[in-house]
């Protein structure tokens, strides 16, 4: 499908008359980028409610500060967006005629647009998601990759995440799954919170775990940890639920896995013990 991705440049002034312009005209969905927002996280960050800020982030400070729409590739899409390059023309002569409170200036105002098809970039992450071996026996397997195992113990875990978290390449996966490798004991039975796409779930079993039961609040991760596990071939030994630790979950484990937030972490903890 192609659409319009339009973005205006403004300044950190400019950014709420340009929201409200798009607003008057039933736009919505906008992405804003100012360098205040990093600001505010960093301030967050020194207060303690965020764990972690990659540096990268830091460097949209140094962006123009912009507001990005999407409008249909059509005939009306772009006639709506003639109509807001001219009013956001108006707006930047509002500047002109001294209209603005002192020491503001609404920045450049310019009004850029390309046509994008978002099969352009949907599957592009899968350029980025490789066979990685995880543990001397726990290998990732994306399901559009070819693997040749390198020795007969190999446990290849077979995946697609589709929209739900989990590919094992992320650092907490990767600790996850080597933590589950340490601990788990043949036969035990399993608890997967959060399960995302299913993957540590299916390397609980693989590794020799007798019952697995994997939860998520998501209902889109859910159908697609289902879907892994059958993938693997292991939907006999493998259940997946929507579903809550806090909220009436009924299951016994000896092993309970958490790949989450820490402040999910941290809230969890009263609960898990019943499990």
């Amino acid at each position: 499908m192609k659409y319009i991705e339009a973005t205006i440049y403004t300044s950190i002034y400019g950014i709420e008359p340009v929201t409200e312009l798009l607003d008057s005209m039933d736009v919505s969905g906008v992405v804003i980028e100012s360098p205040e927002d990093i600001d505010q996280l960093m301030e967050k960050k020194n207060s303690y409610e965020w764990d972690y800020v990659d540096p990268s982030v830091l460097s949209l400070r140094d962006r123009e500060p912009n507001v990005r729409f999407y409008l249909e590739d059509s005939k009306e899409g772009y006639k709506k967006l003639e109509e807001i390059r001219i009013r956001t023309m108006m707006l930047k002569g509002q500047e002109y005629e001294g209209n603005l409170p002192a020491g503001q200036t609404l920045g450049r105002m310019y009004l850029e647009e390309v046509v994008v098809d978002d099969a352009d970039w949907k599957d592009n992450w899968k350029e980025y998601f490789k066979v990685a071996r995880i543990t001397d026996r726990l290998v990732i397997k994306p399901t559009w990759e070819g693997y040749e195992p390198e020795n007969p113990e190999d446990l290849i875990i077979e995946i697609d995440p589709g929209m739900a978290f989990g590919t094992g390449t992320h650092a907490t996966t990767s600790l996850c799954l080597k933590l589950t490798e340490k601990y788990l004991k043949p036969g035990d039975a399993v608890l997967d919170v959060g399960c995302g796409s299913g993957i540590l779930s299916i390397a609980a079993a693989l590794l020799g775990a007798g019952r697995v039961l994997g939860v998520d609040i998501d209902p889109v991760a859910v159908p697609i940890a289902r879907e892994n596990a059958a993938l693997n071939g292991l939907s006999d030994r493998i259940e997946i639920r929507e579903g809550d630790l806090t909220k009436g979950l009924d299951f016994q484990g000896d092993l309970v896995l958490g790949n989450l937030m820490a402040d999910l972490v941290m809230m969890l903890s009263d609960d898990v013990a019943a499990h």
